[in-house]
Parts: structure tokens; C-alpha cells; sequence
């Protein structure tokens, strides 16, 4: 009989094929998912906060919140976000461009980069560093993201340049002019405000643990 040991009478154990492996995309989809979780929470709190509304805080129209609720968060109360309540979100001149230089960059025809070109922008308003604007764990999660979904622009930092510096200097770049009076980067006198380590707590651990935010 095939797989019997013919010592004892037992049957063997078959040879194991490959180990399954999920694709790709799936990983992807689960890390783009947990992207949206980290900014919804964090517009949840400024909801909760009165600090904004979710489309203010996310630079989603009301049908993309939504949508991206229906689709990736069906269990999740719609309640919460008081989506009738609310206008649609202006952009103002500084984050409309910035979405622009990421939509310029974004995955051809992927609806979900176009809706993080949104998001980012509208949350590289904020003040702390672009990964805890977004609610992020660390600066490596924004890099996945970025690469990811704007893989020209994210190839293009090399010199692993803070993220939002980077951007506000290719729009620079775009315009024909430098803001930055240094002759080079090696030779500025805020090397670390553009090239240093952005370290800090999780936007919502800290608001977790009772700290103001800026």
C-alpha cells in the first residue's frame, strides 16, 4: 500500500509539497488597509476632538470616505464620522500642489494611490513628521507607502531626505527656484532639520498617553 512502512504496518507520512504562498498583492492590500486604519483613527480623534471634520482631517470627499469605509471597513459605524454633517474639503494652494506633484507620480489608473495622494497631502499639513501625520507606527511604513504607490517620486530621494523636505523640494525644483540658501547639503548649517532621525511616538500613542499635541 502506498505510504506503508513495511517494518511496523504504519503508514508513512506523505512528502510535504511547497509551503503556499499568499501573492503579493495580498500582503499589499493588507499594508494599504492598515494605512487607512492608522489615518482613520487618527481622524477619529480630531472628530472626537471637534478639531475637524473627516473630510477635513482626510481630504476625502464624502463619497470616497465611503466608499473606502464600505469596501475595506463594512463593520465599521458610519455614525462615527458624522458623514452628513459635513462639507467637502478645500485644499488650499500649498496642499494643492503638493497632491498634484503625487498624483503626477502615482500608479497610472490605481484609484487607491489617487486617494493617498490625497490623504497625504492633506496630512503633510499638519506639524509633526509626515509618518506621524499619517498615524503611522515608524518613517519605514511611509516609505513602504510611498514606494509603493509613487514609485518615480520615492526613487528620486536618494539621500534618504525627511520626507516632507523632500517634497517641498521637488515642488521647488517644479518652479524653477530653490528655497534652500546653502551651497550643498553638506555644508548647511540645519543639515539635521532636512537629514536627521525622525523619532517620536506614534501619533496616537501619544495621545494615548495624555501628551499635547503640536
Amino acid at each position: 500500500m502506498m505510504g506503508q512502512n513495511q517494518e511496523n504496518g504504519t503508514h508513512a507520512r506523505p512528502p510535504l509539497g511547497p509551503p503556499l504562498r499568499r501573492p503579493i498583492a495580498a500582503y499589499q492590500l493588507e499594508f494599504d488597509q492598515h494605512v487607512l486604519i492608522c489615518v482613520l483613527s487618527c481622524a477619529l480623534e480630531e472628530v472626537e476632538a471637534g478639531e475637524a471634520t473627516a473630510t477635513e482631517a482626510t481630504g476625502l470627499s464624502r463619497a470616497e470616505l465611503r466608499d473606502v469605509l464600505a469596501s475595506s471597513f463594512p463593520t465599521f459605524p458610519f455614525k462615527a464620522f458624522a458623514l452628513e454633517e459635513m462639507g467637502e474639503p478645500e485644499p488650499d494652494p500649498e496642499e494643492e500642489l503638493l497632491r498634484e506633484l503625487l498624483l503626477a507620480h502615482a500608479l497610472p489608473g490605481d484609484p487607491a494611490s489617487a486617494r493617498f495622494a490625497k490623504i497625504i497631502a492633506r496630512r503633510a499639513m499638519r506639524n509633526d513628521h509626515l509618518w506621524q501625520d499619517l498615524g503611522l507606527f515608524n518613517r519605514t511604513e511611509l516609505s513602504r507607502l510611498l514606494a509603493t504607490h509613487f514609485p518615480t517620486l520615492a526613487a528620486g530621494n536618494t539621500q534618504n531626505m525627511k520626507w516632507k523636505k523632500y517634497f517641498y523640494r521637488k515642488l521647488c525644483e517644479a518652479e524653477g527656484f530653490s528655497l534652500c540658501t546653502a551651497p550643498s547639503c553638506r555644508e548647511c548649517n540645519d543639515f539635521a532639520g532636512c537629514f536627521g532621525p525622525e523619532e517620536g511616538e506614534n501619533r496616537l500613542a501619544r495621545i494615548k498617553n495624555g501628551f499635547a499635541l503640536d
